[in-house]
């Protein structure tokens, strides 16, 4: 039996280590970030780095986790800088988050 559309994880952002998180058992799934402000005196957030222990590989997380924090962001109303390899992949293969990205959208 497979909850693979059904994933449903706990992200915590953790301000003082600057990082979005997901525990599972004693493993933890992480994105880091800093916030920024444009040229045009936009607020942003930039995606730095991705992170799935090897234990928790080939599950879904890291896409489940920067959807997420991609949604937050705009949510929020930040600019999303995606820094990350991984992110900016992310935003790639989904267009509906290219108008957030800094990299995406040249004319913002």
């Amino acid at each position: 039996m497979s909850n693979q559309g059904e994933m449903n994880y706990e992200v915590i952002d953790n301000k003082d280590k600057k990082r979005f998180e997901i525990h599972i058992d004693d493993q933890i799934a992480l994105e880091d970030y800093e916030f920024f402000t444009t040229s045009q005196s936009e607020k942003g957030i930039e995606y730095k780095h991705t992170e799935v222990p090897d234990a928790l590989g080939g599950q879904g997380i890291a896409g489940y986790l920067v959807k997420y924090i991609l949604d937050d962001a705009a949510a929020k109303g930040l600019r999303v800088k995606p820094t990350c390899p991984y992110v900016k992949s992310y935003i790639d293969k989904h267009p509906e988050y290219q108008a957030v990205s800094v990299f995406h959208d040249a004319t913002a």
